[in-house]
């Protein structure tokens, strides 16, 4: 009889400890949730003020680009043609910028940490795409300027080779900087910065503190 009771007393406490801790686990997903949407504020500060901005400027880059190729004329065709393709990819920037305040405001803290885990993942990753797509845009801010009525046949060899130098090395520039920015670097320091200073800083705090849940989950 003693035995008996000794059971049910030991599980009822053993109850007791079980349901101690789930409110204590749910208790920390709260704290470290309200830590992660303050850790995101900041990127959602930077998305905004981009969205702001890539409008006025595309705005700024239309209305030059719509003089321009109503007022056409062939001395323009280096221009009309970096500009414009200068235009779409800010227009691509613009969309990012979008995209990327969604998702953050999307995220459901609520919801499994898996999952939540998964949408800043995402997100780190979106923001790593954004930036490889932007540098494509460099070698065009150095023939926006040219014009076929000067160049080249009006000028000498000495400035062809520092115009064709100066494309390639933006060129090559931009090709080295799309190819390495990956996942794959992401640790790497330059790679770092360049996700960090987009906002990227946020997303990686944000996944720390689910990170020290999860090992708060594993330890248990």
């Amino acid at each position: 009889m003693e035995e008996t009771n000794f059971i049910l007393l030991w599980k009822e406490q053993y109850g007791k400890i079980d349901e101690s801790l789930a409110i204590n686990k749910k208790l920390l997903k709260e704290v470290i949730s309200q830590k992660a949407v303050s850790a995101l504020k900041p990127l959602i500060r930077l998305k905004t003020i981009g969205i702001i901005a890539a409008i006025i400027y595309l705005i700024i880059l239309g209305a030059v680009l719509f003089y321009a190729i109503t007022h056409y004329t062939s001395a323009a065709n280096y221009f009309i043609v970096s500009m414009t393709i200068i235009f779409f990819i800010n227009v691509k920037a613009l969309f990012d910028y979008i995209k990327n305040l969604v998702w953050v405001n999307n995220i459901d803290y609520d919801g499994s940490i898996t999952e939540i885990q998964e949408k800043l993942t995402n997100l780190q990753f979106s923001i790593l795409k954004h930036n490889r797509f932007m540098v494509l845009q460099f070698p065009f801010w150095t023939t926006f300027y040219l014009s076929n009525t000067w160049f080249p046949h009006s000028v000498g060899w000495g400035y062809i080779t520092f115009q064709f130098l100066f494309t390639a090395s933006f060129t090559y520039l931009a090709y080295w900087l799309y190819k390495n920015q990956t996942l794959a670097n992401a640790n790497k320091k330059w790679v770092k910065i360049l996700i960090e200073s987009s906002g990227g800083k946020s997303v990686i705090k944000a996944l720390s503190f689910y990170k020290e849940l999860e090992k708060f989950k594993q330890v248990d």
